[in-house]
């Protein structure tokens, strides 16, 4: 079952579901979604000189990722064909009983500009801010600014609680994310099991 508007509020009401900050709940609850804005830190991709990325190799990684940072009120300007990770000003809390789904503004996407390429699911379990997968898939550049609504979480409640939800106890490697993250793949197991 898909979360309404009335739902949200009440689950936000109980605390078991947070988003914070969420500054104006008549702007940001949807009829099905809650719109999430977008926050101030972006890691852009650099054009490297390497023949391809190893995912089990974080330190290259590293190597073509640049961290930008956006002050609220500027702009950062999405050129075509560009691919940036940014993230939400929101931390969200999920509860073990919910699965959120990340989805673009329907605004945006008029304008070219994609959301999220595959990290669409956000786990039950799962605290943190949610990186964005950011595109411009169009022929102009798009100017983004910190703080506007930029992309809505819609909730679907689980049959059952997840008995094994996002998290440390097994492992989760982005859990309490502030900002976005680069991938770290290379922690998967079949890539470390590689290095022992």
């Amino acid at each position: 079952m898909i979360l309404s508007d009335a739902d949200i509020l009440a689950r936000l009401e109980t605390g078991d579901l947070r988003i914070d900050p969420l500054s104006d709940l008549e702007l940001q609850v949807q009829p099905a979604s809650v719109d999430l804005r977008l926050g101030t830190e972006f890691l852009e991709f650099q054009r490297a000189n390497i023949s391809c990325i190893h995912p089990n190799r974080a330190d290259e990684v590293d190597e073509y990722v640049e961290s930008t940072h956006v002050s609220e009120g500027d702009e950062f300007v999405l050129h075509p064909g560009d691919f940036v990770l940014g993230s939400t000003k929101e931390r969200v809390a999920v509860p073990d009983d919910l699965v959120a789904h990340v989805e673009g503004r329907s605004s945006l996407g008029r304008l070219a500009v994609v959301i999220h390429a595959t990290a669409g699911v956000v786990d039950p379990g799962y605290r943190g801010q949610i990186t964005l997968e950011l595109s411009n898939l169009g022929t102009a550049p798009v100017a983004l600014t910190p703080g506007m609504r930029v992309s809505q979480l819609i909730f679907t409640e689980l049959s059952t609680p997840a008995d094994r939800p996002y998290g440390s106890e097994r492992g989760s490697k982005y859990q309490d994310q502030d900002g976005p993250q680069a991938s770290r793949i290379g922690n998967d197991p079949e890539f470390t099991s590689q290095r022992t």
